[in-house]
């Protein structure tokens, strides 16, 4: 019996320590977000190093936006193509959900975390997506700040 309420608590307190996205936390989304690690529904998870792509995020004051892939050079700008995703941002039973969209396919994730630095979405699978906040990479100019 006593197993059954330390598990119980200890539930409790997780559930009690999930960050409730408000509206005004939503402008934290905007700009360019890299993957850190996949956590699969097992519990197992995949980090990943270097990227390639970033994930960039557009909202309006209106919650809705875009979400493009884009590719960081090395002078610190990005490479993006024509293709992108609507994205509706909606509030349901205390949660925050990303609504996507394109001309072939509509789908949803939840904002689980959303801070200055990091980023964790759920999908309809249960793998939590993982994002560290990342900007231009800029080598080639000897250090100088990329606008």
């Amino acid at each position: 019996m006593k197993n059954v309420f330390k598990i119980i608590l200890v539930s409790l307190v997780f559930v009690g320590c999930q960050q409730k996205i408000e509206p005004a936390d939503i402008a934290k989304l905007n700009g360019y977000w890299e993957i850190e690690k996949v956590v699969f529904d097992k519990g197992e998870d995949k980090d990943y190093g270097m990227n390639e792509s970033y994930d960039y995020f557009k909202i309006g004051a209106d919650n809705n936006g875009v979400r493009l892939k884009v590719m960081p050079q090395l002078d610190g700008t990005f490479l993006t193509n024509d293709l992108h995703e609507s994205v509706k941002v909606r509030f349901k039973d205390g949660k925050a959900f990303l609504d996507y969209s394109t001309p072939y396919m509509k789908w949803s994730e939840e904002l689980i975390t959303l801070t200055d630095e990091k980023l964790v979405l759920l999908n309809a699978e249960k793998k939590e997506y993982h994002y560290k906040k990342a900007g231009p990479i800029n080598i080639i100019d000897n250090g100088k700040k990329t606008k």
